[in-house]
Parts: structure tokens; sequence; C-alpha cells
């Protein structure tokens, strides 16, 4: 009789926990999707400001990207260069210059 009594409780208090923990669970799983996409988009913001393809230093081979700063070229280092000079003409990414022959 005891023991029927006790699994009975268990068993309402387990019906009642487990939709509350779902849920729990759902909105926590939706806040780190939430938190990670604007993340990204500040990322992508940032990335967006890398003034290295418009730069007069830009030689658009991947083998040497910038004549001045070869090991910052296109990368997040390179939003705030001092020896940045904006080009005259856009160059284009893939000179034939730079292509194996």
């Amino acid at each position: 009789m005891i023991e029927a009594s006790l699994t009975n409780a268990f068993l309402v208090i387990g019906a009642s926990l487990c939709p509350l923990l779902l849920m729990v669970l759902l909105i926590g799983f939706l806040w780190a999707v939430g938190t990670a996409v604007r993340q990204s988009i500040a990322r992508l913001q940032r990335l967006h400001s890398i003034p290295c393809d418009q730069c007069v230093y830009f030689t658009g081979c991947h083998h040497l990207k910038c004549t001045v700063h070869p090991c910052k070229a296109l990368t997040e280092d390179a939003v705030d260069c001092l020896d940045f000079e904006p080009a005259l003409y856009s160059k284009s990414c893939c000179s034939s210059r730079c292509k194996p022959q």
C-alpha cells in the first residue's frame, strides 16, 4: 500500500517536472543559438571592414598578399593598418602573374 502511493507520487512529480524541464532546455537552446547568431553577425561585420583589397600595397597574389605586411594581410589585424593607402583602381584576386605555369 505504501509502495503504491510512493510510486504514484513519483509519477505525479515526474509528470509535472518533465514538461517544465523540457521547456527550460528548449529556452536555453534558443538562447544559445541567438547568442551565437549575434556574435557571428558582429564578427562578420568586423571582417567586412578589412580594407586590404582596396589598398595600393595589396598584390592580389596568394603567394604575397601585401608587400608591406604580408602576415597581416586579409586578417583582423589589418583593420586599423597604419600603412593603408587607397588604390586608384581595383585589382583582381586572381591575377595572371601569380598562377603556376
